[in-house]
């Protein structure tokens, strides 16, 4: 027999659902549509949500518009690619000025690209680096190095990590998709130290250990520094690659978090925002390492992609960099963001909801029992509560924001402190509302 508040739970949430079909009318057309030339309607497959997704039309400033004229206040922040939201004038200026002076893509080494790199290598301590198209490439050509420079095969990597489309781990074992699935270890504990020691210590064959310094994907849930060194002192005594990934997390800190907390990786990877809004990643580190892809060294590793170095994405990526957020600017929008969740996590203490993260990457969680924190997705499997994690994202549509449903926000650089306080009364105003299905008895 149901739970009285589970029951109370489900009605609240088949009566948001049904409110979403009735007034998304166009989204739902449009699903079906595509649905007719895509797989599930869909290209992206963490864009699809039940009953459909909705369909944007537009997005200016920090705000985004749906097929159905809705508008919202974007928390979704393309998933932390998105940082400069969808109009900003000077990343407009430098897409058209380098279409007019330079083209897309030249099929040659440029200036743009040296320019870029170069920026790169010194916001984030990199002794050389080299581009991508994405996070997810990135992290394929770090593992790459790895095994070239240390002559080995294995990676150890953590539950709950996700480093690309087809490097995810969720549950402490590779997903479905993940390549080469008999090469990585899945260390069972985030911000477990005894344990990572214990996994990382008995790998024969260790290249690499790859770790985020935030889980993103995973639920925003931040390293401990403790535990972040633990991981590299134990691969660097097996003769491995510490490699950090910062597709996400390089934001947080002017640095990133490996500047941040002193961890100096063998090898960085990037991505996200850094493109400026286009798609991108990069990875970079030691420079004896880095070495292995120069083509002027024999016996090197090579390294292609038609797009690694196209014109725009060097020139806006670099732009927005060095004239947008600027370190100061990086430290303080988080300094601002970890205001904004210290508020919602005060807000929902002593419910079944609670906020993870750390600067302007933010997780929310709801759970069986009350939670302050969350220290690795083994804290909460099986305790979680999909019916009240749905139930919420129906209804913050409903009063103008748009999240990600499986609980996730990436802030934008414009939205303001008012912007960012009324979401916060919406979610006051959602804890009162659902007040008994909310405290735990």
């Amino acid at each position: 027999m149901a739970k009285p508040d589970k029951d109370a739970a489900q009605r609240a949430l088949s009566a948001a659902e049904a409110r979403f079909v009735a007034n998304n009318p166009r989204s739902k057309s449009l699903h079906e549509q595509a649905a007719q030339a895509l797989p599930g309607g869909n290209t992206r497959t963490v864009l699809y949500t039940s009953p459909f997704p909705l369909s944007m039309k537009q997005g200016k400033g920090a705000y985004v518009w749906d097929e159905d004229g809705h508008k919202y206040l974007d928390l979704v922040g393309e998933l932390s690619a998105g940082l400069y939201g969808h109009s900003h004038p000077l990343i407009r200026e430098t897409l058209l000025s380098t279409f007019d002076s330079a083209g897309v893509s030249l099929g040659a080494s440029t200036a743009h690209e040296q320019a870029f790199a170069e920026l790169l290598c010194a916001r984030f301590r990199l002794a050389r680096v080299r581009m991508t198209n994405s996070g997810t490439e990135a992290n394929l050509h770090a593992f790459a190095g790895a095994r070239h420079f240390t002559g080995r095969r294995k990676v150890v990597v953590f539950s709950g990590g996700y480093h690309g489309g087809v490097l995810s781990f969720p549950d402490g074992r590779p997903a479905a998709n993940v390549v080469d699935q008999a090469d990585f270890v899945v260390a069972p504990r985030y911000n477990d130290v005894a344990s990572a020691v214990e996994t990382i210590s008995a790998v024969g064959d260790l290249a690499a250990v790859l770790v985020e310094p935030v889980q993103g994907a995973g639920g925003c849930i931040p390293a401990t520094r403790e535990f972040l060194m633990a991981v590299r002192d134990a691969a660097r005594a097996k003769g491995a690659l510490f490699i950090l990934d910062e597709v996400m997390t390089s934001r947080l800190a002017p640095g990133g978090l490996g500047v941040e907390m002193g961890l100096e990786p063998d090898l960085v990877t990037l991505g996200k925002y850094l493109g400026g809004g286009l798609a991108f990643g990069a990875f970079g580190g030691r420079e004896n390492v880095m070495a292995l892809y120069d083509p002027r060294i024999e016996g090197g590793l090579a390294h292609s992609g038609t797009f690694n170095n196209n014109t725009l994405v060097m020139a806006t990526g670099r732009a927005a960099l060095e004239r947008i957020y600027t370190p100061e600017v990086c430290e303080d929008f988080n300094r601002s963001a970890d205001e904004f969740r210290r508020k919602l996590s005060s807000l929902s203490k002593g419910t079944r909801l609670c906020f993870t993260g750390c600067g302007s990457l933010i997780g929310f969680h709801f759970t069986d029992d009350v939670r302050d924190e969350v220290l690795c997705g083994e804290d909460i499997n099986g305790k979680e509560r999909k019916d009240l994690r749905d139930l919420f994202w129906f209804e913050m549509l409903e009063a103008g924001f748009w999240t990600v449903r499986r609980g996730y926000i990436a802030l934008i650089l414009e939205t303001s402190e008012a912007e960012l306080n009324a979401f916060v009364e919406a979610v006051r105003a959602f804890l009162n509302r659902h007040h008994d299905i909310m405290l735990v008895a």
